[in-house]
């Protein structure tokens, strides 16, 4: 009697082939999901970023301009990319003469209390755009 050979898959193969594919999934798509979730943080912070350092760049050539330097805190908001950011603007003398602290918080929220996607720390004189600016 000839011996048959099957090329096929028995069905516990396929069952377990099933199984694994359930259980790997799912994780498959949860981590999709968090690097979807990460590249959208990362673009949010990015665009405040340069929310921030455009407002950086308009109190610098108020300045350059012979307008004062803003002292006290200011707000409002600015659309770019479609989307509106909301700014805050808080700048505190230092305890060297005519050396501003100058701290731009951005955030796509207005709500109190809500954490800024970014804030840009710098430190400016009163009377030129001469300064020494940080990020965080």
């Amino acid at each position: 009697m000839p011996r048959r050979h099957n090329n096929g898959f028995t069905l516990v193969e396929v069952l377990v082939a099933l199984a694994v594919v359930a259980l790997t999934l799912p994780a498959l798509l949860f981590a999709l999901d968090q690097q979807i979730d990460g590249t959208a943080y990362l673009r949010d912070r990015s665009l405040a970023r340069i929310v921030a350092v455009n407002r950086l760049g308009e109190l610098r050539l108020g300045l350059r301009g012979g307008r004062p330097l803003l002292r006290g805190s200011a707000s409002g908001d600015e659309e770019m990319a479609e989307r509106l950011w909301y700014w805050r603007i808080d700048s505190e003398s230092t305890d060297f003469p005519d050396l501003y602290r100058v701290s731009i918080r951005v955030s796509d929220s207005d709500e109190e209390g809500v954490t800024p996607l970014y804030t840009l720390v710098s430190l400016l004189t009163g009377d030129d755009d001469s300064g020494i600016g940080g990020e965080s």
